[in-house]
């Protein structure tokens, strides 16, 4: 809501999602694949095995850490992000403000970095393509959302309802809107 006041800021803001989330699944899928989860393929596990040490995969079991781990990928890339927009684009940093850090504790990004690597165990180009296509989708419904509030510009919207009530219904409506789309099949 509080960056999809004016296009400009929710395009801004869209594309740092979608960098933050496409890249957190390349990263996050490869730290679960190759450190986290038990396999042959640890590297933990080959690592301590070409010692000379006998061990079993299922010693090296960190799939515990996977929270706190997938957290600090997104928090490094969000801080990537915004060390880029400071110095690229001053006045879009100043717009976006607060709301840019905040895209760490964005519980899509998590998800779909969670979906990615531990729920649905994409291979490694999936998980790509399904990151960056949630940023997008991400980015199209700001853009949506963005639209709208510049068209409460110019019409009449009774007092009570103007502001954040119209901004739930609208998000309410354009919500059910989608739902829609979630019985297709292609």
């Amino acid at each position: 809501m509080g960056v999809s006041k004016k296009t400009e800021t929710a395009m801004g803001m869209g594309f740092a999602v979608i960098f933050v989330m496409a890249m957190s699944s390349v990263l996050c899928w490869i730290i679960w694949t190759f450190f986290l989860v038990p396999t042959e393929s640890n590297l933990f596990y080959i690592f301590i095995k070409a010692t000379g040490k006998a061990v079993t995969p299922d010693q090296f079991d960190l799939t515990y850490l996977e929270t706190i781990a997938f957290i600090l990928v997104i928090a490094v890339f969000v801080q990537l992000v915004e060390m880029i927009i400071r110095k690229s684009a001053p006045a879009l940093y100043e717009a976006l403000g607060i709301y840019l850090p905040l895209i760490t504790t964005n519980c899509c990004v998590l998800a779909v970095v969670e979906l990615n690597s531990v729920v649905m165990s994409l291979n490694f180009i999936a998980s790509v393509v399904h990151g960056t296509a949630a940023g997008i989708g991400f980015t199209i419904a700001l853009l949506l959302m963005s639209g709208i509030r510049e068209r409460w510009e110019t019409i009449d919207i009774p007092k009570p309802m103007q502001g954040l009530p119209i901004a739930f219904i609208t998000a309410a409506l354009m919500s059910l809107a989608f739902l829609g789309f979630s019985g297709l099949k292609f």
